[in-house]
């Protein structure tokens, strides 16, 4: 792992969009998706309506990670 982010591509609401994120993030974005039973694009897209609009896509799918992940923890 570099660290680096890497781009990702993704569609919401039928629109092309790509996010960058570190493998870390995007792999646990993966998992919680699977987790939760709903595709990539479909959790994309409810963290993208919930965002406000001074936080880009990518930093929101972080923050979303990050949450959930402190919730596992705390419980």
């Amino acid at each position: 792992m570099t660290g680096r982010p890497i781009k990702h591509s993704l569609s919401l609401r039928g629109h092309r969009t790509s996010v960058s994120l570190e493998e870390p993030f995007w792999d646990e974005f993966c998992a919680i998706a699977r987790s939760e039973g709903k595709a990539l694009n479909a959790l994309a897209a409810e963290i993208d309506e919930t965002r406000g609009l001074e936080a880009g896509l990518a930093s929101a799918i972080r923050v979303y990670v990050l949450q959930h992940v402190k919730a596992r923890v705390d419980s």
